[in-house]
């Protein structure tokens, strides 16, 4: 690469206030690196603001642990497993996620009340996906 190339990469970096520049020509690569002068123009910091310390939760969130169909009851006309404001024990089912087939019950993690249900029946849910809280 020619002298003159690189004296209008660095005038390029100087105009746009760049401290990298990295240039591929004809199976060559040339690296220009500068650091930036007290003297030249500088972005202001903004400060971020913190966020309030979350407080902890007074429920359980009981998330999908894989991608399917969600379904709140064992079979289509039965009851649903649980309501809103039943109160389950560790290890009850708590509904039905459907994937390749394949039932996999969701049972509640820790006892307590249901105080929402987040999924509707038939839904499509993905990994993660909220399905219950229990109130502890």
């Amino acid at each position: 690469m020619k002298e003159s190339d690189i004296r209008k990469y660095a005038e390029l970096m100087q105009e746009l206030g760049l401290t990298g520049l990295e240039i591929t020509q004809d199976n060559q690569v040339v690296r220009l690196e500068r650091t930036a002068a007290a003297s030249e123009k500088t972005v202001p910091v903004i400060p971020v603001q913190k966020q309030p310390q979350e407080q902890p939760q007074d429920y359980i969130s009981v998330k999908s642990p894989l991608v399917g169909l969600f379904y709140a009851a064992p079979a289509e006309n039965a009851a649903p497993y649980v309501s809103v404001g039943d109160t389950v024990q560790k290890g009850q089912t708590l509904c039905i996620v459907e994937a390749m087939k394949l039932m996999n019950e969701i049972q509640a993690e820790e006892s307590g009340t249901i105080t929402e249900i987040c999924i509707g029946n038939g839904q499509m849910v993905e990994y993660g996906t909220e399905l219950f809280r229990i109130k502890r």
